[in-house]
Parts: structure tokens; C-alpha cells; sequence
């Protein structure tokens, strides 16, 4: 098997058809690597000159050390990391293009090193970190919820399982006269505008900046994202979701701040005009599951709970060891946080 370094039009060559995120499409990796000072390097494995492997990892030479992460930090980017694609439905298959492109990357950007600092957080479907974990990273499980589509027929069998205080204000839409439609960038925007607000009330700064929002939207294809915004009879904004869709998922990504009409969750509205979508429009007939994106904040999973989604494990893989926690420590200093 050889592994080598790829142009972004090779990486969108070598993609499969399915199973990976919405953020390793080209185009979204092109906009992450001019919103970040590191420099996006691309790595496939072919066997037979077909790619069975691919890995995106963001390079950052600063005076304190090295840095590889996958993702790019701030840019609100939840998962990124390696994709297994073997031509063989054989475990033992996976496990060697697995290893061997770990290895690879390991070795050519010397990641090994107390100098260089590495963190990458794995997509879904992507179980065996293992291979990290002999080249002495360390490995740990993050969770996030994921809504399964795959039999739902409409609304109605999507939220059969939902708790029952969430089906009942689900059911609230057809009553009431708030419109919810899908608007363009600028109301993105305007939900950007709620996620700062919420941000600041916890002390805290929002994942992405205005430009990069808008440079996303704007370069990726309009069958990746849709902007959800509920609006009172008047046309006045009462709140919006921005929401990504990779071939097999739909992500809850921004927005959804809390907001109420009639005494009623807008949310829960929005989330269920966006489920509505995800059983009933063609252009999403190969999405079968809707990622609620995290199940690792208790007080926000008190809500994610209720749609009853099944439990999914993602790996985050990072450097470990006394010299990581103070590299780690220095660039959060330098360059914003790390999560």
C-alpha cells in the first residue's frame, strides 16, 4: 500500500460515495484552510491505484513547537480524522489500511516528537483508534446522539420515540401561524448573530467567526446545508437553525437559542420541520440519521435526550505525556482555546 500527500482536486477524486463527514468534502476543507494559519495537508492510501484511505490534517509551525490537528481548532468543525475505505468487506482488511496509514502519517510529519503536538477528532463509523494508541498517543471516547431515519416514513414515525412533552409541542406547528422556511446565507448570519449572544452568557467566545460562516456557505454545494428560520405572521425573527448534511447524516450544527411562541419551544418546531425534510424530500432520500452534535455537555443533554437517539462513540486521539500538557497549555495562549 502506498500513502501520499494529495491536491485538493486528487482528494475529491478519491472520495468514496459515502461515509464520511460533511467537512471533508473539498470544498469545506478549502474554507478551513484559508480561515486557519496552518496548512492543510492531505494524505491517501491506494492499494492497486485505488484509494482505501484518507486522512486531512492542518499543520501549524509556531516558535513553541509544532501542532497537527484534525480538525483546525475554532472553526466549530465537531469531527474530522481518518477515512477507511478498503475494497474488501474484511475486517483484517480495514485494520491493515488503518494501521498503515497511521503509521505513515505518524512518520512523515514526525508526530512522535515531545516538539509536536497532536489532536484529531475521529468521525463516526471510524471504531479502532488503536493504532494511534501503539505509537503512544492516547485515545478517549466522546458521544453524541444520532436521530435514526433509515424506516421512518413521515413526521409522525420520526418521532414516535421522542419523549412525550416533545412530541406533544412538535405537534404544535400545524396549529399555530408561525411560518418556518429555509432562508439563505444572510439569515445564517442572523443566526450566527443568537449563537454569539448565547455564547457571551456562559462566559465563553463562539466556535467560528462571521467570515468563515459565510465562506462555508458560500463554496460548499447547496445540497450540503440548509438555513431553517422561524418567523411570526409580521415576518419578524424569533429563531434559526443552520443545518449541514454530508451524504448519510444531517447535522444539528448552529443555532436553535432558545426562543418561544405561544407558549410553545421554537426549537422543537424547527427540529421538527427539519425532521419533516429528512423522511420526505427527495434531495435527502440517502440521509438516514439526524446528528444532534454532542452528547458531552450534561446540561444540554437534558434536551438532546429526548429525541431518543442512539448513542454514538467518536475518538479523539492527542499526545499524551507531562511536555503535551504544557504545549497544550502555550497554544491555547497563543492561538485561542482548545477543546
Amino acid at each position: 500500500m502506498d500513502v501520499e500527500r494529495l491536491t485538493l482536486s486528487e482528494w475529491d477524486d478519491a472520495l468514496p460515495h459515502s461515509g464520511f463527514e460533511v467537512f471533508h468534502d473539498p470544498d469545506a476543507l478549502a474554507v478551513l484552510d484559508a480561515h486557519t494559519d496552518a496548512d492543510l495537508t492531505l494524505y491517501g492510501a491506494y492499494k492497486g491505484g485505488q484509494a482505501v484511505g484518507l486522512l486531512p490534517v492542518f499543520v501549524d509551525e509556531r516558535s513553541v513547537g509544532r501542532t497537527v490537528f484534525s480538525p483546525a481548532v475554532s472553526l466549530g468543525v465537531p469531527r474530522l480524522g481518518p477515512i477507511i475505505s478498503p475494497n474488501s468487506p474484511k475486517r483484517r482488511k480495514w485494520e491493515r489500511i488503518n494501521g498503515e496509514l497511521a503509521d505513515a502519517v505518524v512518520d512523515d510529519l514526525e508526530i512522535g516528537k515531545r516538539s509536536t503536538l497532536f489532536r484529531m477528532t475521529c468521525p463516526l463509523g471510524y471504531d479502532d483508534p488503536r493504532p494511534y494508541a501503539w505509537n503512544e498517543f492516547t485515545t478517549k471516547p466522546q458521544f453524541t446522539y444520532v436521530v435514526d431515519l433509515t424506516d421512518d416514513a413521515d413526521v409522525e414515525d420520526a418521532m414516535a420515540g421522542f419523549s412525550k412533552s416533545l412530541r406533544n409541542e412538535m405537534r404544535r406547528y400545524d396549529e399555530l401561524d408561525l411560518s418556518i422556511e429555509t432562508e439563505g446565507i444572510d439569515a445564517a448570519l442572523r443566526v450566527y448573530d443568537d449563537v454569539v449572544s448565547q455564547y457571551e452568557r456562559y462566559d465563553d467566545t463562539a466556535p467560528m467567526s462571521r467570515p468563515f460562516l459565510r465562506d462555508l456557505l458560500s463554496s460548499l454545494d447547496d445540497d450540503r446545508w440548509r438555513v431553517y428560520v422561524a418567523r411570526t405572521p409580521d415576518g419578524t425573527y424569533k429563531s434559526g437553525i443552520i443545518t449541514l448534511f454530508s451524504t448519510d447524516l444531517a447535522y444539528y450544527w448552529q443555532g436553535g437559542v432558545t426562543a418561544s411562541y405561544e407558549n410553545v419551544s421554537v426549537n422543537n418546531l424547527l427540529h421538527r420541520v427539519i425532521l419533516e425534510d429528512l423522511v420526505t424530500d427527495p434531495a435527502l432520500e440517502s440521509v438516514t440519521g439526524y446528528d444532534l452534535v454532542g452528547a458531552n455537555t450534561e446540561r444540554l443533554c437534558e434536551y438532546k435526550g429526548k429525541f431518543n437517539g442512539d448513542l454514538r462513540p467518536y475518538y479523539v486521539v492527542e499526545s499524551s505525556g507531562f511536555e503535551m500538557t504544557l504545549a497544550k497549555s502555550v497554544y491555547s495562549t497563543v492561538s485561542g482555546s482548545l477543546k
